[in-house]
């Protein structure tokens, strides 16, 4: 059925092997291929059939790890009930019905108010350039514009959020973010390993922020790089189109142990 590399597949039928597995998957470029508005993203039909399916087996977690705000997450890749979700990289959490939503100090909240002033007199002066609030921070999305102006902006951005005493910076793809709370994937895969009891996870991811994600898996786990870019993760797989292949192996192997 496949034809996926032989080290890759070997890779898979371990970890497909264990015990409670927890499949942990980044959104924008790993399901949902990049586009150049984030509301126009949606998850390959095949890949969104694979995740729902491995959701209904035995032992299997599912969850999305993503940069974007819960809403933005729940709204543009319509997870089924049983997927768990960590959203604005890993200040917020959706683990089930009793999860306890984000709820920010003074302090974060005025930092926050600074964050959003700071990004929006950017984005005023740089065309093609947009800011993005999250309940934790404020993003500068420069995929639009120029690439001498988005590398303006960004430096712009860079100076006057590093003023602020608080913000945690985070680079990714053409974009430039700013949060109140401090946290990243990493600490999201091990909250979710904590949470589901997984024996082993498969986590993968194409930005730099999914770095953080790979740098928190133990061994017996599993790291898929998705597109070009240096990464600790020993599996690469060039498109979102080539994951959904990954998916349904998995999948089928899932199946076979269970």
């Amino acid at each position: 059925m496949n034809s996926l590399p032989e080290d890759l597949t070997q890779a898979l039928a371990r970890v497909a092997d264990t015990e409670t597995l927890l499949v942990a998957l980044d959104f924008d470029g790993t399901l949902a291929p990049l586009v150049e508005h984030a509301d126009d993203a949606r998850p390959l039909p095949a890949s969104a059939a694979a995740v729902a399916a491995l959701g209904e087996l035995p032992d299997t977690f599912t969850a999305l790890i993503s940069g974007r705000a819960l809403d933005s997450l729940r709204r543009t890749a319509s997870p089924g009930p049983e997927t768990l979700l960590i959203g604005s990289h890993g200040a917020e959490a959706w683990t089930g019905p009793n999860a306890e939503p984000l709820r920010l100090t003074p302090e974060q909240a005025s930092l926050l108010v600074r964050a959003r002033e700071a990004v929006d007199k950017v984005t005023a002066s740089h065309p093609g350039t947009w800011l993005e609030t999250k309940p934790a921070g404020v993003v500068l999305h420069t995929r639009s514009a120029p690439d001498d102006v988005a590398s303006a902006a960004t430096d712009a951005a860079r100076r006057k959020l590093g003023a602020l005493d608080g913000v945690q910076l985070t680079d990714g793809k053409r974009v430039l973010e700013a949060s109140v709370v401090h946290t990243n994937k990493g600490e999201g895969i091990r909250a979710l390993r904590e949470i589901t009891g997984a024996t082993a996870v498969l986590f993968a991811g194409d930005d730099v922020t999914d770095e953080h994600g790979f740098a928190a898996l133990e061994p017996g786990d599993m790291a898929i790089k998705i597109g070009p870019g240096e990464t600790r993760a020993p599996f690469r797989v060039d498109s979102p189109a080539g994951f959904s292949l990954v998916l349904a192996h998995l999948l089928e192997l899932r199946r076979a142990h269970k």
